[in-house]
């Protein structure tokens, strides 16, 4: 489907990042599927630019598995795998944990409404019925809750590994049955958090995170 992309411009970053974005939105939304080629100069062409941004380009979505290069047939799309997977939600839920055990101790009036303004956010972008929306959306509130850490290094870690979720993250809220749930998981992290209930909300934490791999590893079956 490479040949419905559009470059979308940003005068404020490099063309490299550019290109990166433009065939990031792609893969993830599906409209460059799992197992196609990407080849430098068709998306040169398509895109207006020159090789080399799209090499970088390609390059930084290896770094992110979203493209893998295979021998003779150079830069594709990787596909969605149960064991990428499991691994990714592993790290995740054990990240996570510690992050809601560090904001219990810690949140403040501020970060709190932030959650909350951003827990109903959610809720919009559920009516509105884009899933590109709501994925940024859900990841706004799980990022709030890093912040509100303070620990930079366990930030920068989460957000690296937000970034592999993504398409999973995607899988999981093209199911419109998925949604209310996620609602409620929101909100019992979040009255956990906002009670200071360590136990509780490493328990909504567990519950949230095993739920989505239950999911997805259901519907990988299925395509499978």
């Amino acid at each position: 489907m490479i040949d419905t992309l559009k470059l979308e411009v940003n005068e404020y970053l490099p063309l490299r990042d550019v290109v990166f974005q433009t065939l990031r939105q792609a893969i993830l939304r599906g409209e460059i599927c799992p197992g196609e080629r990407l080849k430098e100069i068709q998306l040169a062409q398509k895109l207006g630019v020159s090789r080399t941004p799209v090499r970088e380009a390609i390059r930084m979505l290896e770094l992110e598995g979203l493209v893998t290069t295979i021998p003779r047939r150079g830069a594709v799309v990787a596909d969605i795998t149960v064991s990428d997977l499991e691994d990714v939600l592993e790290v995740r839920l054990a990240l996570e944990e510690l992050a809601v055990q560090i904001v219990c101790k810690k949140l403040t009036q501020e970060q709190l409404a932030q959650l909350k303004s951003l827990a109903a956010r959610f809720c919009e972008t559920l009516n509105e019925g884009d899933v590109v929306k709501c994925a940024e959306a859900d990841m706004k509130f799980h990022d709030a809750i890093y912040n509100a850490t303070g620990n930079k290094r366990l930030i920068q870690i989460l957000n690296n590994l937000r970034e592999q979720m993504y398409r999973y993250r995607m899988e999981y809220l093209k199911d419109r049955d998925s949604h209310q749930i996620l609602v409620q998981e929101h909100a019992e992290i979040l009255e956990a958090l906002e009670q200071a209930d360590e136990r509780r909300a490493l328990d909504a934490t567990s519950r949230h995170i095993a739920r989505q791999k239950e999911h997805i590893l259901a519907e990988l079956g299925k395509k499978g």
